[in-house]
């Protein structure tokens, strides 16, 4: 992959191999058994990204993740719309460094081959298999191969289909975009047209047989999982959902979205355009200084304004509109403004020439600053730089916002900017929206409507800002207590699969591109094949132990006398390996010792060995195949990365965000949490409002403020309000934890029921005198009847256990019949209970917890 995963990726991805390979043998036994499942998860979570890593994964393997190749793999990729197949393409090769462009092929209305071949993914659409499409009827190429012979045109898509799907030798793997599309209940007519064509490709059609392997892809798969749930004769594998909270956590998505409506009656449609263009300049200026500050010169963040109107607009509506943005920017060049409206035709409205623009092409066309749009814009349609939407569309039409507002939330550099709220956020203005219509936006938004199952939670989302002010460092609080904050220990979240050889092998890269350790590359190699000879040295006999068993295969005959019906052993003997099997040990050793250490190593015994590159790479494998060296050899790599960060800890702080951002994920690739230092926050925005209009309550002396030393807390929960007034006399500042993985948060790493690895971020941190210093003190509230209670509380008492010397205190406080009952975690045998304890409402009621 061209691309590094995500933690939740990469972790999804090896979900989804685990069933595809069961799926495989199931189809491949001697009865065949056809799968099905489904991969879930969140509009902007890189679906796309995640399934080029599948399908590279399916034709040439996965060592990190120990997945062979399936060297008969097809792949089939099925939409309903032609252009999005084209995009997925696109994008699949811009991913997939290991698949030949030309093995992506789309299929045209006149292909005709006896068989799809392995290796390649083809992608389909549904109107190329109605019943009048010359495909269905008999084809004859591909769009990107040459015209053949017309008597060859005569085989349907169908026949070939099953061509493919009763070729032993091959595995056809369907996957369906956007899966929820053609699974609704349908009516009469849609069941003869294109809403039964998935369920005819799924089941089969005209003598086809039924799809061995089915894999819908989307944010909402549930209609395709009735469907499924109704296949005769396939079994449903576990379905893949990956965590909206992962998602949210990794940067990917804007954090905030700031919602802008008028408080009054009246015609505000022009007045808030006019805020709407300030706002967008205001972004181009924010967005200019941080690439500037971060040397991003040659990819500067170019942030776009999108105009929302409704489907047939007038032309007064769209004058003003155009006549407003031109008035407040008087700077756009000719060519700023463009249109993606249906029929791809210059829009033009008096004076003004508004060109039309693909979708697709939006986000790439930087001197674009203002697009006009409709709807949704389109299937898949996504521009990480379009920071303001104005909506023109009456108060009824929140789905229709939502859905492009949801098209809107990808970060522009594909990661969170670090501790700016406001560069982390998008704004959404609604002139004809009062509070009780925009509310409704606002509950979209937040997942509290049934018909919008893709939309986020509270906790798993973006927040919603009504009236949001930007927050900045509390001029009253003293910078003592910032040198502090600056040393609360947080903690990463291991990652599934994590090597450390290859974290030693990312950290000598990044040290030598970025300058610190020019030679780190070749320091690190040394310093790894010092350690593979001495291990080597040390386990010897071992080796040679191994050696044998690679390069020898012993066996026996048994001979079974047909007359007698007696079985007796025959002749025992034994075969040498041959250059097959050493390279597929030497292979596996890769995996053990990293693969750049292992290439290395091998490289230095063929200078000591006569027969060379065969003894060398034998040697190696039986290295790898020793009991102890494995484990040995990752505590080698973690020590000598450790080492680094230490050693470059300051030189890292000082480097550009991006690539410091780079660092911190070498840094969580880790099999255990690791404490790494936490950020100042530079800008935190919040609601001044809520959504009836009150305005929201504040608190003083909060390490973030508005010019008046205000902090408002409208997110919090009533219980979080109690302990907040609970603790401010006794306290001389706070802090509100982000509950997102920012690296101005707190984060504790915790193992859920299922022994995955999480993180909570607890909510206060308080700042307390005590004798001579100031000590930081975590409280977090947390209601003690929630699943994840007990996990979370284990994990806070495993921190408090390794990081408790530089708190005042460490309590979970949660309400337990009626009164506030508090855990300090700091005390040993507070910890041992938790440990101990069935629940989390049987610590808080021990003897071991007390009155808040």
């Amino acid at each position: 992959m061209k691309f590094e995963l995500k933690d939740y990726q990469t972790d999804a991805v090896a979900e989804v191999l685990d069933n595809l390979k069961d799926a495989r043998d199931d189809f491949h036994r001697e009865r065949p058994r056809r799968s099905a499942f489904s991969l879930t998860a969140v509009t902007g979570a890189g679906k796309t990204v995640m399934a080029a890593a599948i399908i590279e994964a399916l034709f040439v393997g996965n060592d990190d993740l120990a997945f062979p190749a399936d060297p008969g793999a097809v792949v089939l990729w099925f939409t309903s719309d032609p252009a999005l197949n084209e995009q997925t393409r696109h994008r699949i090769h811009q991913a997939a460094d290991r698949i030949p462009y030309d093995h992506l092929q789309v299929i045209g209305s006149t292909f005709s081959e006896e068989k799809l071949s392995p290796g390649r993914v083809y992608f389909l659409n549904t109107q190329k298999l109605a019943r009048t499409s010359l495909l269905v009827r008999g084809g004859g190429e591909t769009v990107d191969a040459p015209l053949i012979a017309p008597d060859m045109r005569a085989r349907t898509f169908w026949e070939i289909l099953s061509n493919t799907i009763e070729d032993p030798d091959l595995t056809l793997y369907l996957i369906l975009d956007e899966a929820h599309r053609g699974m609704k209940p349908q009516t009469t007519r849609e069941r003869d047209e294109k809403s039964s064509i998935v369920r005819q490709l799924i089941n089969g059609e005209a003598g086809a047989p039924p799809i061995p392997i089915v894999l819908g892809v989307s944010a909402t798969v549930q209609r395709f999982n009735d469907a499924m749930a109704g296949a005769e004769g396939r079994s449903i594998l576990p379905n893949v959902v990956v965590d909206p909270v992962r998602v949210q956590d990794s940067g990917l998505l804007k954090d905030d979205i700031r919602l802008s409506f008028p408080t009054e009656s009246g015609q505000f449609d022009t007045v808030l355009l006019r805020v709407a263009v300030q706002r967008a300049r205001e972004s181009t200026d924010l967005w200019r200084n941080y690439s500037e500050q971060q040397g991003l010169t040659e990819e500067p963040v170019h942030p776009l304004l999108v105009v929302q109107v409704p489907n047939k607009p007038t032309d007064a509506m769209l004058l003003d509109a155009l006549a407003t943005i031109t008035d407040e920017w008087p700077e756009l060049s000719h060519d700023a403004i463009a249109n993606v409206f249906s029929g791809g035709n210059t829009l033009q409205v008096g004076q003004y020439s508004v060109p039309y623009v693909s979708p697709e092409d939006v986000q790439d066309r930087s001197h674009i600053r203002v697009l006009l749009a409709k709807d949704a814009i389109s299937t898949g349609w996504d521009c990480p730089r379009a920071e303001v939407l104005v909506s023109f569309r009456p108060a009824q039409d929140e789905t229709h916002i939502t859905q492009l507002l949801g098209r809107m939330v990808r970060t522009p550099l594909a990661r969170r900017i670090p501790g700016d709220d406001r560069l982390n956020s998008v704004d959404c203005l609604l002139p004809f929206f009062n509070r009780a219509t925009a509310t409704n936006v606002a509950d979209v938004m937040l997942g509290h409507t049934l018909d919008r199952p893709e939309a986020p939670t509270p906790h798993d989302g973006p927040r919603l800002l009504i009236a949001p002010k930007d927050m900045r460092a509390n001029a009253a609080i003293d910078d003592g207590i910032w040198t502090v904050f600056d040393q609360l220990p947080t903690e990463t979240v291991p990652r599934r699969g994590a090597r450390p050889t290859r974290r030693l092998n990312g950290l000598a890269h990044a040290l030598a591109y970025d300058g610190l350790l020019p030679d780190a590359r070749k320091q690190a190699t040394e310093q790894m094949l010092d350690v593979l000879d001495g291990l080597a040295a040390r386990y010897a006999k071992k080796v040679s132990e191994r050696v044998k068993d690679i390069t020898t295969l012993s066996a026996e005959t048994i001979v079974a006398h047909v007359q007698s019906g007696m079985l007796s052993v025959g002749t025992s003997f034994s075969e040498l390996a041959d250059e097959r099997t050493i390279d597929a040990e030497f292979k596996a050793a890769s995996r053990v010792l990293g693969a750049a250490f292992a290439s290395a190593y091998a490289d230095r015994l063929e200078d000591v060995f006569d027969d060379g590159y065969f003894t060398a790479h034998l040697r190696a494998a039986a290295l790898a195949k020793v009991d102890e060296v494995p484990s040995e050899v990752d505590r080698a790599a973690f020590d000598i990365t450790e080492d680094w960060f230490g050693r470059f800890r300051v030189a890292i702080k000082g480097l550009p965000d991006e690539r410091r951002a780079l660092y911190a994920d070498l840094r969580a690739l880790a099999a255990e949490p690791l404490t790494v230092p936490i950020s100042r926050p530079r800008v935190r925005s919040e609601s001044t409002q809520s959504t009836d209009g009150r305005p929201v309550p504040t608190r003083e002396k909060h390490l973030m403020s508005d010019d008046f030393g205000a902090y408002p807390i409208g997110d919090l929960r009533p219980l979080e309000v109690s302990i907040l007034d609970q603790e401010l006399p006794f306290s001389t500042a706070w802090y509100r934890n982000p509950g997102r993985a920012s690296t101005d948060a707190l984060a504790i790493a915790y193992q859920d029921r299922q022994g995955r690895w999480a993180r909570l971020c607890p909510d206060f941190i308080f700042f307390t005198q005590v004798g001579d210093v100031v000590k930081p003190s975590i409280v977090d509230p947390h209601g003690d009847w929630i699943g994840d209670a007990l996990p979370k509380l284990k994990g806070l008492a495993r921190y408090a256990e390794w990081c408790g010397d530089s708190f005042h205190r460490i309590e979970a406080v949660s309400v337990v019949n009626g009164t506030l009952r508090v855990l300090d975690l700091t005390n040993a045998k507070v910890r041992n209970l938790v440990e101990s304890a069935a629940d989390a409402t049987e610590a808080y009621l021990s003897d071991q917890a007390h009155d808040y």
